[in-house]
């Protein structure tokens, strides 16, 4: 079972229909939306501020999702995948977006929709990634607009880590 602990007045609120992996932690100020998946070793701190994720929305193995004191909450939005071991820390990411594998965002960042973050790219504090493009590299800088291709992975992939979680 997922150790879900509350931190001073906030307990974690959580959908019923989520996959909780039986190791993943989820402390504090933390809203997760409907049909969510938390996946092994994944840790999602709301102990400093809030932290709140929407619906399909998917933390995967490794991942670590915290917030900054007195300062930035972390709010993900609706479809978003959080890659294997990636940080998002403080920030804004919108609806249907991909944070890749080992990927970091870091505090007052704003990834707007229809966005990916490619692999180990570094998205500085303050900076903005403008919707419909890929971000890569570190400090990671816009690279090219998404394929079509690429919006439709974005539009699919959550639905596949609802099935994902069906598994177990």
């Amino acid at each position: 079972m997922a150790l879900i602990l509350p931190v001073l007045d906030h307990t974690p609120k959580i959908a019923a229909e989520c996959f909780l992996a039986p190791n993943s932690t989820i402390v504090g100020d933390v809203e997760i939306g409907h049909h969510c998946s938390v996946w092994f070793n994944a840790v999602i701190r709301g102990d400093v501020n809030y932290i709140r994720i929407g619906n399909y929305t998917n933390i995967q193995d490794g991942a670590v999702i915290h917030c900054t004191y007195k300062k930035y909450g972390t709010t993900i939005g609706n479809y978003v995948n959080i890659g294997h071991q990636a940080m998002v820390h403080g920030c804004f990411v919108e609806d249907h977006v991909l944070i890749g594998m080992g990927a970091i965002v870091m505090d007052n960042a704003m990834v707007e929709s229809y966005v990916i973050i490619a692999a180990g790219a570094v998205v500085l504090e303050n900076t903005h990634c403008e919707s419909g493009f890929l971000y890569a590299g570190v400090p990671a800088k816009k690279i090219k607009a998404l394929t079509e291709e690429q919006r439709k992975l974005l539009q699919q992939l959550p639905h596949n880590y609802v099935l994902y979680s069906s598994w177990y």
